[in-house]
């Protein structure tokens, strides 16, 4: 499903696919008739007035036009939730189990299951973690997201993303991001899929500066793919699901949305396959800042503090001479909550399985366990080559808030704190 058509968000770049030759006006993104009776209709992701290397947009040449549904009705999925929650902010660390799979038939929708907030939905602030399951297509259910743009990060299985762009099919190793206001359906390939979800309420990700850096580092553009145009024709009973400042609410609607025949402009889904991404690390001593792991930032109105920032710990080499390898003990300004997709993480060799959690929040203590320190410690420092392993972090400056299932469910580990008690003192003033 991969697109012949290389792709960025937010670098002003434009693309264009037809499904249909000349379905693209040529002149003009609105003629008075546009070609095979289509009709014109654009899609903001950011306002009118932003400036221009910021503005996204595309135009859609589609069968019908968008507001062709019936009145939306509330919508009930009591595990779903937006920021600001209602329960209050914690500094104790936290550490969850992977969660079990739903047994009944679930699709996208009825399988999201929202662990943490932080920020206001309604100040275009913040953003939300949820975990994804699906068992079962969503046949003829399509959604699209009011709040925010949705950074996908797949554990297990492989998704087929249907959009009004085109087709993704997005694997565990693999990203897809799905714009703001963008209807879509997500379905497993192979009949179940599960992943975690980052709901990005504030301003859209795009590539982080380089700086010193230089040119060539980190994620390079020309390997985020977006789809080829891709349409489908067709007329029944279908369900239109939006997410509306925290509420779901459907609509009837008689035709399939999906009906887009060419699209043109620089605001469309797209993936990005993780194992690209030119990691760059220490060859002389120290453990970096975990910045240099930064695949997409979603920036604040404070130049250099993210709103939230996607950061991976992928496969890499650690060469580092007289240096404690493991991340450093820290406190940070800038909250952060971890997942793990395969493999193990290097400073929590136990107690941190694929599909599990972590949430240390802004100047909470945390580090490594007390197996990694002294593994740590006392190992001899060749060139190690850590294989076979992805971590990933969403890092935000905001404070993240769990929600009661979060708080409440039996996956979450009660005594995390205990991975740390067995740390002891070294010290001994009369031995330098």
């Amino acid at each position: 499903m991969a697109s012949e058509l290389k792709y960025f968000s937010g670098l002003g770049n434009h693309f264009e696919s037809e499904s249909l030759v000349g379905a693209l006006p040529k002149t003009q993104n609105s003629p008075q008739k546009a070609a095979y009776g289509l009709y014109a209709e654009q899609l903001s992701g950011t306002s009118f007035t932003a400036p221009r290397h910021e503005a996204q947009k595309v135009w859609l040449y589609r069968i019908r036009p968008s507001v062709l549904h019936e009145v939306f009705q509330p919508l009930e999925q009591p595990l779903l939730k937006t920021a600001p929650l209602a329960e209050s902010p914690t500094p104790n660390q936290m550490r969850w189990d992977p969660l079990v799979p739903p047994t009944r038939p679930t699709d996208f929708i009825e399988g999201l299951v929202t662990i943490a907030g932080n920020g206001h939905v309604a100040k275009n602030s913040g953003c939300a973690v949820h975990y994804y399951f699906m068992n079962k297509p969503m046949n003829d259910r399509f959604f699209y997201n009011s709040d925010g743009e949705l950074l996908f990060v797949p554990r297990k299985g492989e998704v087929l993303f249907k959009t009004e762009c085109g087709h993704l099919s997005v694997k565990s190793g693999e990203i897809a991001v799905i714009p703001r206001g963008m209807k879509f359906q997500a379905s497993p390939v192979e009949g179940y899929a599960d992943g975690y979800l980052c709901e990005n309420y504030g301003a859209n990700f795009r590539l982080p500066s380089l700086g010193p850096i230089g040119a060539n580092g980190l994620a390079n553009p020309r390997n985020f793919l977006s789809p080829v145009a891709t349409y489908e024709d067709k007329t029944g009973k279908f369900k239109l699901v939006t997410k509306f400042q925290g509420g779901l609410w459907e609509a009837d609607m008689g035709h399939s949305p999906l009906d887009v025949v060419a699209w043109a402009g620089n605001y469309a889904p797209y993936k990005y396959d993780l194992s690209l991404f030119n990691t760059m690390n220490t060859v002389s001593f120290d453990h970096p800042d975990p910045s240099i792991f930064t695949v997409l930032t979603s920036p604040s109105q404070t130049p250099g503090v993210a709103n939230v920032d996607f950061v991976i710990f992928p496969a890499r080499w650690i060469v580092a001479e007289n240096t404690f390898r493991p991340p450093y003990y820290h406190r940070n300004y800038m909250s952060e909550f971890m997942g793990l997709i395969y493999g193990q993480y290097d400073a929590k060799p136990e107690g941190f399985a694929p599909g599990g959690m972590s949430l240390h929040n802004a100047m909470s203590a945390h580090g490594p366990d007390t197996e990694a320190f002294l593994k740590a410690t006392e190992a001899s420092l060749k060139p190690q080559y850590l294989d076979k392993t992805l971590a990933f972090m969403f890092e935000s400056n905001q404070v993240f808030v769990p929600t009661s299932f979060a708080l409440s469910t039996p996956h979450r580990q009660k005594d995390y704190l205990g991975v740390w008690r067995g740390l002891k003192s070294h010290f001994d003033p009369k031995k330098r």
